[in-house]
């Protein structure tokens, strides 16, 4: 087993560096490594007074602060595991959250759960039962009081990190990466983007998702770099904080899914830009979502009057059980795209280009492989590798692959790990040695010989004016026996609601068609912003998902119901 790749910062910290946290009000707080490698040891002790042993999991829940930072490193000082849980603010619906916390707890059975002292309550409340664990309540100023710890390191576990899944396709997961595979992948990261101690990262992206926590916390903190750090609700409110970082305060790496960069290009004006400089701006990851071609020519047209070059954008493709990066995008070359016809698209079918501009789905490019000796595949429905330029499900093989799931999802790894390889459940195709992802095999359908992706479908609706700023989700699925499509905006019905139904109906003949209405939150999302389909599904099946405003069954003549 390699060392682990946070030890050293632990016992070798830069006092020079540090994460600085937004304030909320346009400050930074700095926390120089050296405090919180203190801080950690500090919390080593606490961890070991409540029993903790080697190997056993321990919970930060803390959020976006130095008291995460704090845990992890802490948590590795004493020989456990971290397993991360988002905090309570970052749920929309306390009932969810403690829904999730506690599957989360049976799942895995943590030791000890490390939170702030307000969130103590709502996670406290988790009724006690399998896997309960021991709460701690800490603050980075007591624990940075706090003094004479001695500075005990155990051996490092073989599991250094579980962390969940983003529950898209269904309940979340927890997956177990082992110190091998996490070493593997971070230093993937750090050679993709020509990372050295001196490349400080900016990132909004929440601690507890894998791309917030291997990306952009554990891949800086391993080479002691510099690190800026917002809160997702703060990013929310106020964009253009996080572009200062890059224009005017020296960061020069980020990741963010899509939908933060299309956040950018609604909130921030190009005049509130005047006297930046993101000449310096060297890598935008970007991922964790299909990633629209035209979000990023709208990112770059918006910052490169003051010097933002638009081969620092880089789609990129992976999953938490990959540890978190699978292929990126060359940091010299601009991002491509292609047009192919949707029509096409089935596993062991040859990708078709568009002919019809109307029609057509425009795909990026998510680059080549990163991981030394990984090896990344597209495969037929029997697992059989497929030439270049034709669709299939995405597998991964390599030494970044996770354990496989753990806890109570062990025994659901069967067909996802095997023989070291991961089936991702997506579905794509290489193109010029270039991996183009189409969408998850889960939310499509097969009609007439042809597989339709949700992504697809829900990426025509967004087009549409009136729904650009709305929020959208396609999901579909047999309902009555019939193939359905369920269409869920955060909008208030209008005309629109025929162009939908004319736009799905040309891609799909014979398709329901049921609309569905709701306010800002009906679109579930996970954490980092995906559509959590499978759920909505169910609420929709159960009638619980938003107001149905127009119904339409292709067996009538027209519509079954509109409202509004």
């Amino acid at each position: 087993m390699e060392q682990h790749p946070l030890l050293d910062a632990l016992v070798d910290p830069d006092p020079r560096r540090g994460i600085r946290f937004y304030d909320g009000l346009g400050g930074w707080d700095f926390h120089p490594y050296t405090e919180l490698a203190r801080a950690a040891f500090v919390l080593s002790d606490r961890l070991r007074s409540l029993g903790v042993a080697p190997g056993e999991l321990v919970v930060p829940a803390t959020g976006t602060g130095p008291e995460f930072v704090a845990t992890v490193l802490g948590t590795v000082a004493v020989g456990a595991t971290p397993a991360p849980l988002a905090p309570p603010l970052v749920f929309e619906n306390p009932d969810a959250h403690r829904r999730h916390a506690e599957r989360m707890f049976a799942s895995i059975r943590p030791k000890v759960l490390v939170t702030r002292p307000e969130w103590a309550d709502p996670l406290g409340a988790v009724p006690a039962g399998p896997g309960c664990p021991q709460v701690l309540k800490v603050t980075m100023a007591e624990l940075s009081a706090a003094a004479g710890v001695p500075q005990a390191l155990a051996c490092p576990p073989e599991r250094a990190l579980v962390q969940f899944t983003s529950g898209s396709g269904g309940p979340a997961k927890a997956v177990a990466v082992t110190t091998d595979a996490l070493s593997a992948n971070l230093a993937a990261v750090r050679r993709w983007l020509r990372m050295g101690s001196s490349d400080a990262t900016a990132t909004w992206l929440p601690f507890h998702h894998d791309m917030g926590l291997v990306g952009c916390l554990l891949t800086p903190l391993s080479i002691g770099a510099d690190l800026w750090v917002m809160r997702p609700e703060d990013f929310v409110r106020t964009p253009l904080e996080w572009v200062r970082c890059f224009g005017t305060l020296g960061a020069q790496l980020t990741a963010s899914p899509a939908f933060g960069l299309e956040h950018v290009v609604r909130r921030v004006r190009a005049e509130s830009l005047e006297g930046m400089d993101f000449s310096g701006w060297s890598a935008v990851i970007t991922g964790a979502e299909r990633v629209p071609p035209q979000v990023l020519r709208q990112f770059a047209a918006l910052l490169s009057p003051f010097g933002f070059r638009s081969t620092a954008l880089l789609p990129a493709y992976g999953l938490a059980e990959a540890t978190l990066a699978v292929t990126g995008s060359s940091r010299d070359d601009e991002p491509r795209s292609l047009s192919v016809d949707p029509r096409a698209l089935d596993v062991g079918r040859r990708v078709r280009p568009s002919t019809d501009g109307t029609e057509a789905m425009e795909l990026t490019g998510c680059g080549r492989p990163l991981v030394a000796g990984s090896r990344v595949l597209v495969t037929d429905r029997l697992g059989r590798p497929l030439p270049e330029g034709h669709v299939g499900e995405i597998v991964v093989g390599g030494p970044s692959v996770a354990e496989g799931y753990t806890g109570a999802d062990a025994g659901t790894g069967e067909g996802v790990f095997s023989g070291g390889q991961l089936r991702t459940g997506d579905c794509g195709f290489f193109d010029q040695g270039e991996l183009f992802v189409v969408g998850r095999l889960g939310d499509s359908l097969k009609c007439r010989a042809t597989t339709v992706f949700a992504e697809d479908l829900e990426a025509s609706v967004a087009r549409l004016p009136e729904l650009r700023t709305a929020g959208v989700a396609v999901l579909l699925g047999a309902a009555g026996g019939r193939d359905t499509a369920v269409v869920v905006v955060e909008r208030r019905p209008g005309p629109w609601t025929g162009e939908v139904v004319r736009r799905l109906r040309r891609r799909v003949p014979g398709l329901d068609v049921v609309i569905v209405n709701g306010p800002r939150g009906t679109v579930l999302r996970t954490s980092s912003g995906k559509p959590r389909r499978r759920a909505m599904w169910r609420a929709h099946l159960a009638g619980e998902l938003g107001v149905r405003v127009f119904e339409s069954n292709v067996l009538d003549a027209g519509p079954i119901a509109a409202t509004g």
